[in-house]
């Protein structure tokens, strides 16, 4: 089975994280409402299972909860992939949202890097702040040991920005972890770090 439990505890939050790639239930709290959103659209276009609860420091802010989330969901990604071997090794995906367009490319390499291009001209949705958008984000590629292109080239709506992006990384990280044909690893080095 692909799948794992991490839980993290420090003086800003507590998360708890359990992680299936192959689907299963979807229950997000974190206290953010939004992000409880995004990381619910992420994982119902990824076809995952996902079932995390964070309790943070919200009384300072988001940025505590969101970034530990995205260690965590990372540090989940690179454990139930294990040696990742017999997987796809990459995905790509556009989602149009309305009046935006959200893009992902993911390379499951071992090389953790982030590439980020989005403008966000609302700088809150509800009590989430758009700049945790990238936070998230590299905090992931970090901890799960990806290479992530994140582009919104367009769009009015903060909204819909975050969303289009959250959903087709959904989509990518899905396409990536694919079981491949063969069960080999995707490398001409014959391994992925």
């Amino acid at each position: 089975m692909r799948e794992t439990t991490v839980e993290r505890k420090t003086k800003e939050t507590h998360i708890r994280l359990h992680l299936n790639l192959d689907g299963g239930e979807v229950s997000v709290e974190t206290g953010v409402g939004f992000f409880d959103h995004m990381l619910t659209a992420f994982a119902v276009h990824g076809g995952f299972g996902l079932e995390l609860a964070c309790q943070g420091d919200l009384q300072v802010d988001c940025h505590h909860t969101v970034e530990d989330t995205g260690i965590v969901l990372g540090e989940a990604f690179a454990r139930a992939l294990g040696d990742k071997s017999g997987i796809a090794r990459y995905g790509s995906f556009f989602v149009p949202m309305d009046e935006a367009l959200g893009f992902c490319a993911a390379d499951i390499s071992g090389r953790p890097y982030l590439v980020f291009e989005a403008d966000f001209p609302q700088e809150q949705i509800g009590a989430f702040d758009t700049c945790m958008c990238r936070e998230f984000f590299r905090a992931f590629a970090d901890n799960a040991g990806v290479t992530l292109h994140l582009r919104a080239p367009y769009g009015d709506n903060s909204h819909h920005i975050a969303e289009a992006l959250f959903k087709a990384f959904g989509h990518a990280m899905h396409a990536a972890v694919a079981p491949a044909k063969d069960g080999a690893v995707l490398s001409t080095k014959g391994m992925l770090d």
